[in-house]
């Protein structure tokens, strides 16, 4: 059964989507839970058992493999509660009710599926009819989860390592592994060899005798090779990658992956045109991995979906890169943090992002994790953390210890953000004597750091009125620069409605197109490299911001054919052509540049 919508929401943060799924997935739309912080599954489990009247037993620090144990207990119940939620959605023995209205209201016109439903409607005596139709043609969105590679930390017990299998994203892994749920696991972050090993002991994972996948696996990536590289090595276990989710490297919410300046609209050209070739060659690998394993063989190749997400933010877009570069469907974000319906957020930070411009949001260096993170100014995760600071004591508790990977002073990792870490850190500051302005430099590079992995979660305990005793109210939000453009706390309905072009929340006329945005961020981003070269320039340095600049040239050169083609209504050409040709200018004066500080390295 095919999926009714052209677009999914992807994970958000750590608490943000938490609970996405109990709220759209009985509407027919897509969505993904984090699954980093097994605490706060737990803790919202123990609520939605109470608010549902459902049994109840706890699963504390105690347990043997507590972490996998709780991913499994919550994903289960979600899983159950949205069942329940489409089954009496779809239940028209005393008529239909206004779930179901909102079910088709909004999907687009153009679906055939709400075609149907409208003649059925207006039919007298239909409801066996309807009743039928529904339950023939009706899907529910799926309830993906998604694990951050690289957060893997390994665990002690007593202060005794545990093996590998209890690493965080192994028993993340595990705890979905053992769920009832048939949907998708999204690697985000990069491969990570040993967890994609793991995958193996899982029978979900593999294809049965009719080529279908109890539980399929997603790639969220940022170019071609990556997913060439990343396919194979799982197809030589036998495991088949089901979608290839691409996100542009900077304009996206979260934690920033930037590529070598390879821009949007290449990569997805890239993909449309090499996708059958891809297929083609890891489906090969497949096979013989498969054969070898004495598994069930696929009679044919098996389906895969390209997808795409990051600042998408019109309904024009959204239509691009579906027709354009034949995607199965288009993330939509950040704007869905302004949906309440959708998304989970504190009420204060949700008045912060309806109001937010693009001085607000900027990628920053807070991430414990040591990669370009997209955050908002003044959040009030990082109030908390200047007002520690203004008392002498920089970092945070770090009370759960998911980004706790750091070894420079202990054997048990201790997270950068942290008070302990931050602490010894300054002390070997201290005894550098350095002078005034290259000490405070250091200092301030030391305490930006935020605890995120309680930063991101604490919103969704506030929303549910849950103690926050241990994490603090403090809450840091991860928006992409696409949400300076949106500035109303909208309806579910509103932002379908949006998407699928029958109105628009978009007041402003300057928001440029989304892979003009990712261009500027791009260049930007560039600028700040080459500033951030100290000293005689280095010829690995030089060798990377030129290959750089020239692939933002050959982006350029590729947007300069596509909107010089493109339909006028959809897009401002003869605006946008100028712009490129501005940026062209910008980069032939920092290849000007780098030319100047490589001769001078020379002399």
């Amino acid at each position: 059964m095919t999926t009714p919508h052209s677009f999914h929401i992807p994970v958000m943060g750590i608490a943000f989507t938490i609970d996405t799924p109990l709220k759209v997935s009985h509407l027919g739309i897509d969505s993904a839970i984090s699954l980093v912080d097994d605490i706060l599954l737990e803790k919202l489990r123990k609520a939605y058992c109470k608010k549902f009247e459902m049994p109840y037993h706890e699963i504390n620090g105690n347990t043997k493999d507590f972490r996998a144990k709780r991913i499994t207990s919550y994903l289960n119940l979600i899983k159950e509660l949205a069942e329940k939620r489409f089954e009496q959605l779809k239940d028209v023995t005393n008529g239909y009710g206004e779930g179901l209205k909102q079910y088709f209201d909004m999907l687009p016109d153009t679906s055939v599926l709400k075609q149907r439903f409208i003649e059925l409607t207006q039919k007298n005596n239909h409801r066996v009819a309807l009743q039928a139709f529904l339950d023939a043609n009706l899907s529910m969105g799926k309830i993906e989860v998604n694990i951050m590679t690289k957060l893997d930390k390994g665990n002690y017990r007593k202060k005794i390592p545990l093996s590998n299998k209890y690493n965080d994203a192994h028993a993340a892994l595990r705890g979905y592994a053992n769920s009832t749920l048939s949907s998708s696991v999204i690697f985000s972050a990069g491969m990570n060899p040993r967890l994609y090993g793991y995958i193996e002991e899982f029978d979900d994972f593999y294809p049965d005798e009719s080529g279908n996948i109890k539980k399929k696996i997603i790639l969220k990536v940022s170019d071609y090779r990556s997913a060439l590289i990343q396919g194979k090595f799982l197809a030589k276990k036998g495991l088949w990658v089901s979608e290839y989710r691409i996100e542009s490297g900077l304009n996206c919410g979260g934690h920033a992956f930037a590529t070598d300046g390879h821009l949007m609209g290449p990569i997805l050209a890239q993909f449309r045109d090499n996708k059958e070739g891809l297929v083609s060659e890891i489906h090969s690998v497949l096979v013989r991995a498969l054969s070898h394993r004495k598994r069930h063989v696929p009679q044919s190749i098996l389906p895969v979906k390209v997808s795409a997400q990051g600042g998408v933010g019109t309904s024009e877009e959204h239509d691009f890169l579906l027709e354009h570069y034949k995607l199965d469907s288009v993330g939509w974000g950040s704007p869905f943090l302004l949906v309440p319906e959708a998304t989970t957020v504190d009420n204060t930070t949700l008045t912060k992002l309806a109001q937010a411009e693009e001085k607000d949001l900027y990628l920053s260096n807070i991430s414990p994790l040591g990669v370009p993170f997209n955050s908002l100014r003044g959040n009030t995760k990082d109030l908390e953390k200047w007002a520690n600071i203004h008392k002498n004591r920089p970092g945070s508790a770090c009370p759960k210890k998911y980004v706790a990977m750091n070894k420079e002073f202990t054997n048990e990792g201790i997270c950068t953000a942290s008070r302990q870490y931050q602490h010894l850190k300054i002390q070997e500051l201290d005894n550098k004597n350095l002078p005034r302005e290259t000490y405070q430099r250091a200092y301030d590079k030391i305490v930006e750091k935020s605890c995120a992995c309680v930063g991101l979660g604490t919103s969704a305990l506030l929303k549910h009125g849950l103690d926050t005793k241990t994490e603090g109210n403090g809450v840091s939000i991860c928006p992409g620069p696409n949400m300076a453009y949106f500035s109303k706390i909208a309806s579910l309905k509103e932002m379908m409605h949006h998407i699928y072009g029958k109105s628009n929340l978009i007041k402003r006329t300057d928001r440029p197109h989304m892979f003009i945005k990712e261009l500027k961020i791009y260049v930007d981003f560039l600028k700040d490299k080459i500033a951030e070269v100290t000293g005689t320039i280095t010829d690995k340095e030089i060798a990377y911001l030129s290959n750089f600049t020239d692939n933002l040239h050959e982006g350029i050169s590729y947007y300069q054919n596509l909107f010089g083609s493109a339909n006028k209504d959809l897009y401002n050409n003869a605006q946008t052509l100028r712009v490129l040709v501005d940026f062209n200018s910008v980069l032939d004066g920092i290849s000007d540049h780098m030319l100047h500080l490589k001769e001078m390295a020379r002399q």
